[in-house]
């Protein structure tokens, strides 16, 4: 039978890549899905952002809005979410889910413009490398530390039960954690 063949890696290699693309998606729905459960938990009022909705509504537009405008830009990096937790002041928040956080860090570098300085969003990570599961940058995401004399850029991480706007309790922490490990097993 023609194509039947498991070694025909020309016809394997766009699915794996294809399935891999929506394995990735789906985890960051599900991150997503998991940080507005626990937000709401600990008593924030979540409301829905996210660029999805919004280019799709704009894409038939003009060339202002292409991906590659300062606008553009812009509009695809709308947060996540607008939150009003425990102070009532509003909060963008941007949800990431990380099997490797350190890479998030590296992509960070290169293109925080907007989330940092345009949307000045929170960005928490869901990983289950190692605890804390939920860890939130606020702006300015990177501090410089020298090292062997060299400026070096440092993510200013820290555990989400810490953050003062996201106030979230470790008891409810814990228990998203828990689902945390469920739904990512290796």
């Amino acid at each position: 039978m023609e194509g039947s063949d498991p070694f025909d890696y020309k016809r394997d290699r766009p699915l794996k890549f294809k399935m891999q693309k929506a394995e990735n998606v789906i985890k960051g729905k599900l991150a997503e899905g998991l940080m507005e459960q626990l937000l709401k938990a600990s008593g924030c009022r979540v409301y829905r952002l996210g660029a999805d909705a919004a280019l799709e509504n704009i894409a038939q537009l003009e060339d202002e809005f292409s991906k590659d405008s300062d606008l553009g830009k812009k509009m695809a990096s709308i947060p996540d979410f607008a939150v009003m937790g425990c102070r009532e002041r509003p909060v963008f928040v941007e949800v990431k889910f990380r099997t490797e956080p350190e890479s998030l860090e590296e992509e960070l570098l290169l293109e925080k413009e907007a989330q940092e300085s345009f949307w000045k969003a929170k960005i928490v990570l869901v990983t289950t490398k190692a605890k804390p599961y939920f860890r939130v940058l606020t702006p300015p995401y990177f501090s410089k530390e020298k090292r062997e004399g060299w400026p070096i850029p440092v993510a200013n991480w820290k555990p989400l039960a810490q953050d003062e706007d996201l106030g979230s309790g470790e008891d409810i922490i814990k228990e998203f954690e828990e689902l945390a490990e469920k739904y990512y097993q290796k």
